[in-house]
C-alpha cells in the first residue's frame, strides 16, 4: 500500500492554509490570554472544579478555529464572550450568596480532627488513605499525633494545623516501615493506634477500636516535628 505523505502531513488543505493556521493560532492565543486576564487573578492559582470547566470551555473554543478551516473565528469569539460572561456572573453571585458558592465550589472537608481521621467526612471523598499519607509525608509529618486538624479545601489542596511540639500526642505512624507492621494480634501490650481511624488505645492482645470497630493496630509513636 502506497502512503500519501502529502495527505498525511497536510490533510486535504492546500499548503497555503498553513499560513492561515499561523494567523488563526496567533489570534486565538491573544484572545485566550485576554480571557484569562479578564477572569482575574484566581484564574492563575490552583484551579477549582468550576474554574477547570471554564478553562476547558475556553480551550475547546480556541483550539478548533486554529486549524479547522470550516470553523470561523467570530463564532469562537462569541463562545469566549458567553463563557467569560457566565464566569463573571457566577463569581459575582458566589460572592453575594453563600449558598451559590457552596453549590458551585463545594465546601471544605475535615480529614483529621484532633489527631484522628474524621471518618464520616473522609469516606465521602475520593481520596485513598495511601494518597493522603503521601501528602502528609511531603509536609514532613511522621504520625497523626503531630496534626491537630487537616482540611481538604475546595481547590483540592490540604490545609494543616499542627500541634506545638510540647502538645504532640501519640498517633498513627505514616511511614511504610512502621505502618506495615499493623496486626490484629498484639504481642506486647502497650499504646497502639487504629490502622483505620487513628484512634489510640491501650491494647493487650486483640480488641476492636472503640471508635470505628476495626481490629488492626499499629504501635503508636509520639515523635516531635522537625522543622
Amino acid at each position: 500500500m502506497e502512503i500519501d505523505f502529502n495527505n498525511l502531513l497536510l490533510g486535504e488543505e492546500p499548503i497555503e492554509f498553513l499560513l492561515e493556521v499561523v494567523l488563526r493560532s496567533v489570534i486565538m492565543f491573544v484572545f485566550v490570554l485576554l480571557a484569562l486576564r479578564t477572569s482575574g487573578k484566581r484564574g492563575i492559582k490552583q484551579l477549582s472544579i468550576f474554574e477547570l470547566v471554564i478553562i476547558i470551555g475556553l480551550g475547546s473554543a480556541a483550539g478548533d478555529p486554529m486549524f479547522y478551516k470550516e470553523v470561523g473565528i467570530i463564532p469562537a469569539l462569541i463562545v469566549f464572550t458567553v463563557v467569560i460572561g457566565l464566569y463573571r456572573a457566577i463569581t459575582w453571585l458566589s460572592a453575594k450568596y453563600f449558598r451559590v458558592e457552596q453549590l458551585i465550589e463545594g465546601v471544605p472537608i475535615y480529614l483529621i480532627r484532633e489527631g484522628k481521621f474524621a471518618i464520616g467526612d473522609f469516606d465521602k471523598e475520593d481520596l485513598s488513605q495511601d494518597e493522603f499519607f503521601a501528602e502528609l509525608r511531603l509536609c514532613n509529618i511522621e504520625h497523626l499525633g503531630q496534626v491537630r486538624n487537616a482540611v481538604l479545601e475546595t481547590s483540592g489542596s490540604i490545609s494543616l494545623l499542627y500541634y506545638e511540639n510540647k502538645d504532640v500526642k501519640y498517633g498513627l505512624p505514616l511511614y511504610p516501615d512502621l505502618y506495615e507492621k499493623r496486626t490484629q494480634m498484639v504481642d506486647k501490650p502497650g499504646l497502639y493506634a487504629c490502622a483505620y481511624c487513628g484512634n489510640t488505645e491501650e491494647v493487650e492482645k486483640s480488641q476492636t477500636c472503640g471508635i470505628c470497630k476495626h481490629k488492626e493496630w499499629v504501635p503508636a509513636i509520639n515523635t516531635r516535628r522537625c522543622s
